[in-house]
């Protein structure tokens, strides 16, 4: 059985960044919720923090840290049904994994305005959309915006739709690489630019064009340097067409192969028992999100 002092103690630290702002959210000296952390860690038979500034928690303390948030977020279900329960406490904060080119476009305008009604706080987890789902596997995160349609043990899946992807470049970057046309075969010997080593679009679109072998690339790991790079000549790269916009209607891109646009479905996946704000939320993202994303083939 859990002893919710000690995992309130666990999260305030990692929330507030230090144990001495975690002391005075909590009301305690700063030893106190020191010796919390040194009691959970008995317990539980492994470090909880590593201890860094800010202290960062284990991968044992992230699954109590989810813990902690799911219970949190049952018990405000049974506040705002038992009024007198409800001691007026901070916003509640939700874990979410999503990938950087929901972040970069159409995720905050979608729910914005759902948090401040719902004095919502969110703390993001940046991952790329092949690979977001792990921090929901781990137990990290009490939900994930991820292009995996299948939903891991206890959460479900949603399709909200896709991002349309576009190969650009800058008109610079086209005249210097491509003179005589853009071609599968010159696009593999041009520099690209990746996301990251998970970023797998650029290698599924050069294969949809028979291209298989490896291409040297840069590696930007921002949604927004990476349109930087692009159209400061480093390389070209698939891009959201939601992102663009103005780089395209100002001729700073350039597409390449305009009739082979990359559609990358998107999915949300949300705990099943993860109350009922986390459902509304779900709730709002489905009614919203396609607003903004093309339907998914």
């Amino acid at each position: 059985m859990f002893d919710y002092k000690l995992l309130a103690a666990l999260a305030a630290v990692v929330e507030q960044a230090g144990f001495e702002r975690a002391a005075q959210v909590l009301g305690l000296s700063q030893s106190a919720v020191s010796q919390r952390i040194k009691l959970l860690e008995a317990r539980v038979g492994q470090p909880v923090l590593v201890r860094a500034m800010p202290p960062t928690p284990t991968e044992v303390g992230r699954r109590l840290l989810n813990h902690v948030q799911q219970v949190r977020l049952l018990e405000r279900d049974l506040q705002s049904q038992v009024p007198a329960l409800d001691e007026g406490g901070p916003p509640e904060r939700l874990r979410i994994a999503l990938n950087a080119d929901s972040l970069a476009t159409w995720w905050a305008d979608t729910v914005g305005e759902f948090c401040i009604e719902h004095r919502l706080l969110l703390e993001l987890l940046v991952e790329d959309q092949d690979v977001g789902l792990k921090r929901m596997r781990a137990g990290e995160v009490a939900a994930c915006l991820c292009a995996a349609d299948r939903p891991v043990a206890g959460a479900r899946s949603i399709a909200l739709g896709a991002m349309r992807y576009r190969a650009l470049a800058s008109p610079q970057f086209i005249a210097r690489h491509f003179p005589g046309g853009v071609t599968a075969a010159a696009l593999a010997r041009a520099p690209a630019i990746v996301y990251g080593p998970d970023d797998s679009l650029q290698h599924r679109y050069l294969s949809s064009l028979g291209v298989e072998e490896s291409f040297i690339h840069h590696l930007c790991p921002s949604s927004e340097g990476f349109v930087r790079l692009a159209v400061a000549g480093f390389g070209w790269g698939l891009m959201p067409e939601l992102q663009v916009r103005a780089e395209l209607a100002s001729g700073r891109l350039h597409e390449l192969l305009p009739e082979r646009p990359l559609d990358t479905a998107l999915y949300w996946h949300h705990w099943r028992n993860g109350g009922e704000l986390l459902a509304e939320l779900t709730r709002h993202i489905q009614r919203h999100a396609p607003t903004w994303l093309v339907p998914a083939n």
